[in-house]
């Protein structure tokens, strides 16, 4: 990018003399060279380039001075030129020729011509939105004139006029939403653009902006669909520049508590560190603490607990809530055991995962005491946390049989890394300022008196939260502005599992600390993960904190909002802090091993490092103050803006007591000395002499309301706008702001663009695909503008680390979302335009995510309303929003705008009822900015004013603000409001109806509505008429930007006040009186506002508004009202026509079939109820029902109506169903009500007769001519529908639809699609039997045992086939995540090979690092299933072929469209709405339910549909659909089992039993509850008949048994029987997937496949089913084949048609016309729900139910689904010997290591069942010989795997509980201690179903049998029957590695109880069949035989050598004692010769 600047001539030069120039641009300043002796012109002719790194900005300046050139004195300037670049950045190029000015700026002869020219780096210069490329007329040459006397000095003259504008009153050319231009005027031409906009039309069709897409395509040669809409749109719609958009929603939604309840399952634990333990696993939730049983002596215990806790907080506070799973070792009553290891996340981080839960994930446990320990073990778990109206997927719950691997599976959400380190987070506290009292004045006054000192009233200290741990720092006594100076440092593995840190500002108190403040430091923000990211940074930055109003009471009532829960309504104090993280090698030496907080002490910092102090101006003016409330209308009322302390007279300032510390006026700003001297420096020399001591006004004077109607006043501030300013001193920091800014200005117009797209999309309109190309193209280059602007100044004082690393980040991120946003807007067709919407919003996310600055600086600016002195509502706004900067995007959203800002009341007053009635409706200008560049701060301002300044003396008044505004100029308006209708408005009567009425505010006027009784749908059709509406400023302003109009809903009562319904905005369409009132701009059209009450919406409505100025000829001038002049409405005026919509004649026909459930009206039963239908005015009524006990359907089925309805099928009023009950005398009570709010899904459309495709044809549905969403394509989405491939073929063929005998999914190998006219085959059969051939032999090679071949026929049972079910459902699950992982990943690699310089770890979508983790997680899991499996898919054939049956995840309604294929259920309402957000509630004003269905036509209608054969013409559209005759039926219900019960005893169990109601009659099978199971399998069958439509409605409900006292109920589920009955779908009996007439599969339904078939076809009026030989079924124009042969249960061949039948069933959705999927043999899983609990799973159950008519063939006997039993077995383990045992003991005498070895081993849950062999003492190497046997009898079930132990859990049990726990052997080795306890050598582990093969030889047994077990051959006890082998032990040392400890030569032998009865065995070594006694050497008995003998055999044996030679040495030593012990006798014996 550059600027070049031509530099041609100087002309009209006086003199003669040497010329030099100077150019300069940016600072940056560039000379010519001097030309000599030149006389009245100077011709330079050079070019002087700046190349530049960011756009130039509209207000630049380019400045040419010329000199008179002297080589010895300094030049003189003869004359100066400058220039705006505003022109220039638009169009790239200028040539200019104007005179110079001189040093008193007053303009000379001389001129100066220059050429400049602008290149962008990317050649754009300007936006499409300057609307460039539409044809303008006029200026030609697109040269901009200046005219010569035009340059205005830079001070306005005189007040009248502000800044910048033009003298004459010439408009000043100024572009939509662009600044104004600051120190120029233009020429008088005005700019044709400016004219040009006026003949657009504000709002565009579609076929509009297409053409003028292409006009603009023609222009500029581009593809029409490169052309953003947006651009388009700009420049035609009003675009706003001198208002803000208003934010409608009101109520703040954080604070209020809402229902969570969080379900954790532990399942198991493994590898627990530590020997021999008795494990218990305690959940930990905030203070809630709930424990597993005990395991004894287990290091993997499997414990399968549920536990449960509910809460009722707000979501903050629930999501910061630490979760935290610990193992305790040995704990009892009286102790508390020792801790294994912790694990700890917050909720929030579950419930951000998908599904909002972990399920069967491994926790890694680490030790809080000693941080270098490592892992600690391992606890499974699920964990899931359910709010209001989230449902919680829980996976299918199979039988668990792969085994996770641990390291696949980790409890971590995406993106973390498996491996997580230690880290310390470093929060230093360094001080605080602006703290409020927290004490009263009174005691502080006593104090004063006695000790005569004069204290702050507030003792501080900070308490920081974080992952569970808190940490203080010291109280400063009585400080306001207290220096701590600390650091809280926390240990906390990283990345941390808890997101949120929260620091508190406290005050010390003795009675109770109080929170003066919070601030939540969110450790994503201040962290980038990436692979360019950085670890957790912030500061030293300030952090402001809000919370309730600053002056103090006893008891405050906001003190909610210190603590951090909802929004703060005042500022606190603000708080300099830091946070910083580093990761602990933990391997070192000096590291401090605990996890305890500490608190250190840390240096002080200097105060430049958190920015320059800089003063800063704020400026506000209130342009209007309505809808003040009535309640506080009768005092005087000013308003008060605060930002910080400053401003803030009632209760801001707490001055220090401290002297050196003296404040000025303003508070919490810096210190006198400093503040002047900043003063000195900043302001400019004029403004120096009066800036010093210019005084805030932050309030406008009070003033009386006037009354504006009964509900609301406003303040009479007509031409005189009062105003504040407000001078306060902070860090600069301003930087942060505007990238925040910038990056929210590209997610708002995102935001925008994205709802367009979704509107077009919704409506239907064309080319929602070209605008969301516009919205992408808009981001990519709202990105690269982020990277050049935000690139700028990266030296300021003060910044960060995290500033520096957020700018790299966030240039990054914003450089590659416009990368791919420029990528995907290539991709956008039409039929990918929903994929890509979903990419672009995750976008909007992003950016929100990054525009959200974590480090604060200026603080938020509060507007509050005072009356008396008292703070009423308020308002908060953001201080960015209204930050200044020369770069307009930069600038804040509301900076220097009119915004309508809404008052509201603080704290917990604001939620509900109070929080919605709007306070005050406050129209603001705002302006927040540096002092020095407050010139600008009125520029924004509607024009038209005079300042009004304070009168004072002084010298130079220019620069002080003004106090008020007056404006002079006025226009008068009339406001038309064309008031339509309203659509599904909030229920406000307990009728469940509404009485509503609109009131609309237009500045200080209101009006009304006339009140429609009893209805959710007005159709008010009336014009309101606003005359002499006073507004104030330009009128050119005021026709681009009306103030906004505001439309209250109420519902009028009759006895007090109306009662609020929901509020909206809107904006009118402006009409000067010089333009003319017709298209395209008038009449407006109607348009949808959105209705908002608080956060949730209540309604829409349909009006247009519209604001004509009246000009000097009065109203006489406006356009006449022509509405229709009928005057039955009295005075009231309909909307004019033009404006309401056209209509057409509709006929609508209503299907009347019943009503249901009617609940009592004022007590009395509903008997004769008859339902009214209403439509547009018009209606029918329903026959009577003339004893609704008795027969609650409607005798005449059929009934129409016709009505004039609008063409826009959107505009389409709702239709109205009321049921009204027949009293006696005539009257009548409503029962309740229903609006169908869209009829679109009942509009019928012609079948189009020129499509010959069948797929496509009528959507005469079975002949029930009625449209039903999507006609008869309303195919189920079934996951698995097994169906063959949709074939397509033109009526003339016969397609041909080949089967297989056994026609299952995974057969299918070849599938042709076809679309034939000829006969076509579709080939599904695959040679099977060679396929298993080859997959055995691959699994023989790989060292498997060949299983046992196909299981018996007679071995199978229905619950074979459910299994087997269940194991597909989940394969196609796993295959389907699988598809889905890696459609995304094939996206992300293309759009990162197409944007090649992009790497992939930049993509913001998200974290691609996270799926490659996951995608590899699963290849490792499929690997080592695989294992056990053969490879993947080579499991299945090996499994034995067992029909299946399809298990639905969810309620079958849900899966078929809830059957309402053609007759729908209407809930009727009665009674309020509830006001809670979610719709949950509404469930409690549902008082019945209407069946029938309507079908709504154009008139006349084609004759073809009436000539048809059979058309009766009293059922009009709806033919052949059966009777309402009360009908027989036998119902019978199958429950299999139910899942994740809420327990409900206080043992956190329960005792479960079915209940099942239909109408009157009830089975309780209360004796066969299941004792303490959460997951109890009932497997049973109940037969109940009913009477349709009496009963219809079944309910199995699951109730808790209890000893005493009633059984509570778990929770129930309802099922509409009648409408499955007569579905289409046929859902009264499923099909299933092969037919047999004898064992496990037998045919269920009474009718043969055969006569289910053609009965189907005499109902569609179908030709067949003809039977042809060969195996052939023609239907219609489809051939099926299939086998033709079945056998019974003698094995006999016989011929039938029942295969071919079954198979035209099981795809009769591909039949024409009348085909729709028909029910499979299933199972549903239905969720149970408790009413006390709406909204909140309480557990599932999985059953079916099948229904006969009981005129039929009654059906055989139900099948038997009870649960099967477990199978009794004996295994026998012979422990022959062990090996290698490590040797514990030490010999008393000799030190000999030795060990006293015995092996113990158990089979079931626990140690109870344990066995002991005897001991083999005195093993000296570790060899022990036993030949022992333990005997464990068990109870097994094959299916799930699973033993089955019944046992009371307790003594004081009423019955035994059953628990399923898996088969797992253990083995322990032991060494044996006479009085000590026995001491844990090592154990093994073995999982009956898979376990190694056991060693041949000691030798070859190793650790790697255990370590690498998943990679090792394994084998089933079960399936083997006898094993003999080497097993190794292991045990953990003290560094948590494995090691051997020994090695156990066993033999296991499985029995059934039958064999094991015919073969007894003895235990140990006894009778019958007694093992041999064990060869031990002599040694180990000999202890007590013979201890002599056997000191000889130890001592002598080992030690002979030593014994001797120690001998022979005492000898020697005898022998010298002796020597010299005689030696001196014989030595004087000698000498003396004795």
């Amino acid at each position: 990018m550059a600027l070049l600047v031509h530099l041609k001539t100087i002309r009209d030069l006086r003199g003669k003399g040497d010329r030099i120039a100077k150019v300069t641009f940016r600072g940056l300043s560039l000379y010519t060279h001097v030309l000599e002796n030149c006389e009245d012109e100077a011709r330079f002719d050079e070019t002087f380039r700046w190349p530049i790194a960011s756009r130039v900005d509209e207000n630049e300046m380019l400045e040419v001075q010329v000199f008179n050139y002297s080589k010895v004195f300094t030049n003189r300037v003869i004359g100066t030129f400058k220039m705006v670049l505003q022109k220039v950045a638009e169009e790239g190029q200028l040539e200019v020729t104007d005179t110079l000015i001189d040093d008193n700026n007053t303009a000379i002869r001389a001129s100066v011509t220059i050429y400049i020219k602008y290149t962008t780096m990317d050649g754009t210069v300007g936006v499409w939105s300057d609307g460039e490329f539409l044809d303008i007329p006029g200026d030609p040459e697109g040269t901009f004139q200046f005219e010569t006397d035009s340059l205005l000095s830079g001070h306005s003259q005189g007040s009248g006029v502000s800044q910048g504008r033009s003298l004459h009153g010439i408009p000043t050319f100024r572009k939509a939403g662009k600044g104004v231009f600051s120190a120029m005027k233009l020429g008088k031409t005005k700019s044709s653009k400016d004219d040009h906009k006026k003949d657009e039309p504000a709002i565009l069709d579609m076929e509009d902006l297409n053409r003028k897409a292409m006009r603009l395509g023609g222009v500029g040669g581009l593809d029409p669909d490169c052309i953003s809409l947006a651009s388009v749109t700009a420049v035609t719609t009003n675009v706003s520049n001198k208002r803000s958009k208003p934010d409608i929603k009101m109520e703040p939604s954080s604070g209020r508590p809402v229902d969570y309840q969080i379900s954790i399952t532990v399942v198991e634990a493994r590898q627990l560190v530590g020997l021999n333990m008795d494990p218990v696993v305690c959940v930990e939730i905030g203070d809630d603490k709930k424990y597993t049983s005990m395991k004894e002596s287990t290091n993997c215990p499997y414990y399968n607990e549920y536990f449960v806790f509910d809460f009722h907080v707000p979501p903050d506070v629930m999501f910061d809530k630490i979760l935290k799973l610990s193992v305790i070792h040995s704990k009892n009553l009286l102790r508390s055991g020792t801790l294994v290891g912790t694990f700890k996340l917050d909720v929030g981080t579950v419930y951000s995962q998908p599904e909002h839960q972990f399920y069967h994930k491994w926790a890694t446990l680490s030790d809080p005491d000693d941080i270098t320990a490592g892992c600690k073990g391992y606890i499974k778990c699920d964990i899931a946390v359910v709010g209001k109206g989230d449902n919680i997927k829980t996976p299918h719950k199979a039988n668990e049989t792969d085994e996770d691997d641990i390291e696949g599976n980790l409890l971590l959400p995406e993106g973390v890394p498996l491996e997580r380190q230690w880290a310390r987070f470093y929060v230093k506290i360094y001080r605080a300022e602006g703290l409020p009292k927290m004490n009263t004045s009174i005691m502080a006054n006593v104090k004063k008196a006695f000790i005569g000192e004069n204290r702050d009233l507030v003792d501080p200290y900070v308490q920081v939260l974080f992952a569970g741990q808190r940490g203080k720092t010291s109280v400063q006594k009585s400080s306001y502005e207290p220096i701590w100076n600390e650091q809280v440092v926390f240990t906390e593995m990283f990345p941390p599992l808890c997101k949120r840190m929260k620091v508190q500002i406290r005050d010390s108190d003795k009675v109770n600390d109080v929170a003066i403040g919070t601030h939540f430091i969110d450790l994503r923000k201040i962290a980038n993960d990436g692979d360019k990211g950085f670890l957790p940074t912030m500061g030293p930055a300030w952090v402001n904190m809000y919370g309730s109003t600053r002056q103090y009471t006893l008891m405050d009532e906001h003190q909610d909002l210190n603590e951090g829960l909802g929004e703060g309504v005042s500022f606190r104090a603000r708080l300099l802090i830091s946070v910083a993280v580093e990761i602990l090698d933990t391997t070192s030496t000096e590291i401090v091993s605990s996890t305890e907080v500490q608190v250190e002490p840390v240096s002080n910092i200097s105060e430049s490092v958190t920015g320059k102090i800089e003063e800063f101006f704020l400026f506000g003016s209130f342009l209007e103050a309505t809808m003040i409330d009535r309640k506080i209308g009768d005092k005087p009322i000013s308003f008060e803006v605060t930002i910080g302390n400053y401003g803030n007279q009632i209760d801001g300032v707490s001055k220090p007591s401290a002297a050196k510390k003296k404040k000025k006026e303003g508070g919490g700003g810096e210190s006198d000395e400093e503040e002047s001297e900043l003063i000195q420096q900043n302001s400019s020399e004029d403004e120096a002499d009066d800036d010093g001591d210019l005084v805030s006004v932050s309030s406008s004077p009070p003033m009386k309301p006037v009354i504006t109607d009964r509900n609301y006043f406003h303040l009479p501030y007509f031409e005189k706008k009062p105003c504040i300013y407000i001078k306060s001193w902070w860090q600069d920091q301003r930087r942060r702001l505007y990238n925040s800014n910038i990056m929210d200005k590209i997610a708002d117009k995102l935001e925008e663009g994205l709802n367009d797209v979704q509107e077009i999309i919704k409506t239907e309109t064309a080319y929602p695909e070209r605008r969301l190309r516009g919205v992408l193209e808009e981001l990519s280059t709202g990105c690269n503008r982020f990277v050049t602007l935000a690139n700028k100044d990266q030296n300021q004082a003060g910044r960060t680390k995290l500033d520096k690393e957020r700018l790299k980040s966030c240039m990054r991120e914003m450089e590659s979302m416009g990368q791919q946003a420029k990528l995907i807007r290539s991709q956008v067709k039409r039929n990918t335009v929903r994929d890509k919407l979903k990419m672009v919003q995750n976008f909007l996310h992003r950016l929100r995510f990054l525009a959200d600055e974590p480090q604060h600086s200026i603080p938020d600016v509060f507007v509050w309303m005072m009356s008396s002195n008292k703070r009423i509502a308020y308002a908060r706004i953001p201080s960015k929003d209204i930050l200044y900067s020369i770069v307009d995007e930069e600038t804040g959203k509301d900076c220097g705008k009119v915004k309508a800002v809404f008052l509201r009341l603080p704290g917990k007053k604001g939620f509900g009822p109070a929080g919605w009635t709007v306070q005050a409706k406050m129209e603001m200008y705002l302006w927040l900015g540096l002092n020095k560049q407050r010139k600008d701060f009125l520029s924004g301002m509607p024009n038209g004013f005079e300042e009004n300044k304070a009168p004072r003396t002084g010298s130079c008044l220019q620069s002080l603000p003004p106090i008020s505004l007056v404006y002079n100029m006025k226009q008068v308006f009339q406001l038309r409001a064309h008031m339509y209708q309203a659509r599904s408005l909030f229920a406000a009567d307990s009728s469940g109806l509404s009485d509503p009425f609109a009131r609309v505010f237009f500045s200080t006027h209101s009006q009304v509505t006339e009140v429609l009784s009893e209805t959710l749908c007005p159709t008010w059709d009336q014009l309101l008429v606003f005359d002499d509406v006073e507004l104030f400023g330009e009128a050119g302003e005021l026709r681009d930007d009306p103030p906004i109009i505001v439309v209250e809903v109420y519902d009028q009562d009759t006895v007090g006040k109306a009662e609020f319904i929901g509020r909206t905005f809107a904006k009118p369409i402006t009409k000067m009186c010089d333009e003319h009132y017709g298209p395209p701009r008038f009449p407006p059209q109607l348009e949808y506002y959105q209705i908002y009450r608080g956060n949730s919406t209540a309604g829409d409505l349909l009006a247009a508004f519209e604001l004509l100025q009246i000009g000097q000829g009065g109203r006489a001038e406006l356009p006449a009202i022509n509405g229709p002049t009928d005057s039955d409405r009295g005075p009231i005026l309909p909307v004019p026509m033009g404006i309401r919509p056209v209509l057409s004649r509709y006929r609508i026909e209503v299907l009347f079939w019943g009503l249901r459930d009617l609940k009592r009206v004022n007590l009395a039963q509903v008997d004769r109820p008859r339902v009214d239908i209403e439509c547009a005015g018009r209606g029918v009524q329903s026959a009577l029902i003339v004893n609704f006990k008795k027969n609650p359907n409607f005798s005449t089925l059929v009934k129409w109506f016709e009505v004039d309805l609008p063409e826009n099928e959107l505009l389409h009023p709702p239709l109205n169903i009321r049921v009204v009950d027949c009293r006696a005398f005539g009257r009548y009570t409503l029962v309740g009500s229903h609006a169908v709010t869209s009829l679109r899904r009942f509009i019928y459309s012609p079948p189009d007769k020129t499509q010959n495709n069948w797929a496509s044809a009528a959507r005469l549905m079975n002949g029930y001519m009625v449209l039903t969403n999507g006609g008869s394509q309303s195919r189920p989405s079934s996951p698995y529908s097994r169906t063959l491939p949709r074939t397509l073929s033109h009526p003339t063929g016969d397609v041909i639809v080949n089967m297989g005998a056994n026609p299952s999914v995974r057969k299918m190998d070849t599938v042709v699609k076809l679309d034939a006219s000829s006969d076509a085959v579709i080939k599904v059969d695959v040679n099977e039997e060679e396929k298993e051939e080859k997959k055995k032999k691959k699994k023989k090679k790989k060292g498997e045992v060949e299983e046992d071949d196909e299981t018996d026929e007679r071995m199978l049972d229905w619950w074979s086939k459910y299994f087997a079910s269940i194991e597909t459902l989940m394969e196609i699950l796993r295959a389907q995540e699988a598809a889905l992982a890696e459609a995304e990943e094939r996206e992300e690699q293309e759009i990162a090979a197409e944007g090649a310089d992009i790497k992939p770890d930049d993509l913001p979508v998200k974290g691609s690092k996270g799926k490659e983790k996951s995608r590899d997680k699963s290849r490792n899991k499929d690997k080592k299933k695989s294992h056990h499996a053969g490879e993947g898919t080579e499991k299945r054939p090996s499994k034995p072929k067992v029909n299946e049956l399809l298990v639905y995840n969810k309620e079958l309604e849900a899966e078929y469209d809830n059957f309402e294929d053609w007759l729908h259920t209407f809930n009727l309402y009665r009674g309020k709405a509830g006001d809670d957000d979610e719709a949950a509630l509404d469930d409690d004003r549902i008082v019945g339910r209407f069946k029938g269905s309507m079908c709504m036509y154009k008139l006349p209608l084609s004759e073809e549909i009436t000539r048809e054969a059979g058309f009766d013409p009293n059922m009009g559209m709806f033919q052949s659909i059966p009777h309402n005759d009360p009908i027989n039926v036998l119902v019978r219900v199958f429950v299999v089992r139910a899942t994740d019960l809420h327990p409900a005893d206080v043992n956190g169990k329960a005792d479960p039993y079915v209940v099942i109601k239909l109408g009157k009659s009830e089975l309780k099978d209360k004796e066969n509850y299941i004792s303490k199971q959460l997951n109890p399998v009932f497997g049973k069958a109940f037969d109940m008949e009913a009477t349709f439509p009496m009963e219809s409605m079944l309910s199995v409900s699951v109730y808790d048994w209890d000893l005493v006292g009633t059984d509570d109920l778990i929770g129930e589920t309802k099922i509409d029987l009648e409408n499955r009955y007569y579905s289409k779908h046929r859902a009264t009996c499923g099909i299933a997937n092969n037919y047999s007439v004898h064992g496990y599969n037998m045919w269920r339904d009474p009718m043969k496949p055969s006569q289910i078939l053609a009965k189907l076809c005499k109902e569609g009026k179908l030709d067949g089913p003809h039977y042809g030989p060969g195996g052939r079924v023609k239907v219609a124009n489809r051939i099926f084949m299939g086998a033709t042969e079945i056998e019974d249960e003698t094995g006999l061949k016989k011929q039938t048609d029942e295969h071919l039948a079954l198979t035209v069933l099981k795809h009769w959705e591909e039949i024409p016309r009348v085909g729709c999927k028909l029910i499979p043999e299933h199972v549903e899983t239905r969720p149970l729900f408790h009413p006390e609990k709406p909204g909140i799973e309480q557990g599932r159950i999985e059953m079916w139910v099948d229904m006969f008519p009981m005129d039929m063939p009654a059906p055989g006997p139900a099948i038997d689904i009870s649960p099967r039993k477990p199978k009794k077995y004996e295994l026998r383990v012979v422990i022959w010997n062990t090996d290698e045992v490590i040797l514990e003991d030490d010999d008393y005498f000799t030190g000999e290591k030795s060990s006293d070895i015995f092996v113990r081993g158990w089979l079931k849950g626990q140690q109870e069942d344990k066995q002991d062999t005897d001991v083999h003492y005195h093993s000296l190497t570790g060899e022990g010989n036993f030949n022992w046997r333990f005997v464990f009898p068990f109870d097994y079930l094959m299916a799930e795997e699973k033993i089955v132990i019944s046992k009371k859990e307790s003594m004081f049990s009423w019955d035994e509980t059953e628990y399923k726990i898996p088969a797992r052997l253990t083995l322990q080795v032991w060494d044996a201690d006479h009085f000590s306890a026995d001491d844990f050598l090592g154990a093994i582990e073995l999982d009956l179903n898979r376990f190694p093969r056991g060693a041949k030889t000691a030798k070859q047994c190793s650790l790697g049998m255990v370590q690498n077990e998943a990679e090792l051959p394994c084998i089933s006890i079960f399936k083997q029957k006898r094993v003999k082998g080497w097993w190794p032990f292991v045990a953990r040392d003290e560094n948590d590695e494995m090691e051997l400890t020994g090695k156990v030569e066993a033999e296991l032998h499985l029995m059934s109880a039958e064999e094991a009865e015919k073969s007894p065995v003895g235990l140990g070594r006894n009778e019958p069949d007694p093992l041999e006694k064990p060869n031990r050497p002599d040694t180990s008995l000999m202890w007590f035989v013979n201890p002599l003998k056997s000191i000889r055999y130890f001592i002598w044996h080992n030690y002979r050598w030593l014994i001797l030679k120690a001998l022979g040495l005492l000898l020697l030593l005898l022998l010298l004692g002796l020597f010299l012990y005689s030696f001196p006798g014989y030595l004087v014996k000698k000498m003396l010769g004795a």
